[in-house]
């Protein structure tokens, strides 16, 4: 008898140290990208408990800031196969004021320029400062502000491979989720509007 997509997935990281993936999919080469078993339930949990205001359950977006800013921590599951697609993020620099490469805080104050943890809900695209973007609303107390805050995904230059290899940490944001230019097509076709985004850490 076939599983739910939820059974499917708390099944997979059930005491776990990485998501489950089909063995077609090599995770080998792959694993510091890996999303932490507390963070996924985290995530699922939030997918469940905010249902009515996700239209579109295909695809959720993940950071998982249990990981410094130089591993990939901004995770693309796909829910019907527990596929994952692991981008680079910037986090704010109110959550990691000495840049040391690691989220200490989260904060929904606004002007504290920190990363808010919780669920958000992907608005609609734009075209703005850093060219394409999208829109969020948070949707827990501890991001409430995220709109009013102007808390969206947007591609950046101080993210990239390369600076995460030469300089050990990337940029910091001013409390968005920033990306690689490289990787902000990706992250805004998969998500689009109406989905969900998950912040957390272990």
């Amino acid at each position: 008898m076939p599983i739910s997509r939820r059974a499917f997935l708390e099944k997979a990281v059930a005491g776990a140290a990485l998501v489950y993936l089909p063995a077609a999919y090599s995770w080998a080469d792959e694993a510091r990208s890996s999303i932490s078993p507390a963070v996924l339930r985290g995530a699922l949990n939030a997918l469940e408990r905010h249902g009515a205001n996700i239209p579109h359950r295909d695809v959720i977006g993940i950071a998982d800031f249990s990981l410094p800013s130089n591993a990939p921590r901004f995770h693309l599951l796909t829910l019907a196969d527990g596929r994952v697609r692991s981008h680079l993020v910037a986090h704010g620099r109110g959550s990691d004021p000495a840049h040391t490469g690691w989220l200490e805080r989260f904060s929904n104050e606004p002007h504290s320029y920190a990363t808010s943890a919780g669920a958000f809900q992907t608005q609609d695209l734009y075209h703005g400062e850093h060219g394409q973007s999208i829109r969020l609303e948070g949707l827990d107390a501890s991001n409430s502000n995220a709109a009013s805050r102007a808390i969206v995904v947007h591609g950046a230059w101080y993210v990239s491979d390369d600076i995460a290899k030469d300089r050990g940490v990337l940029g910091r944001s001013e409390g968005c989720f920033a990306v690689a230019p490289s990787s902000i097509a990706e992250v805004l076709a998969s998500l689009g509007s109406g989905r969900l985004i998950y912040a957390g850490k272990t």
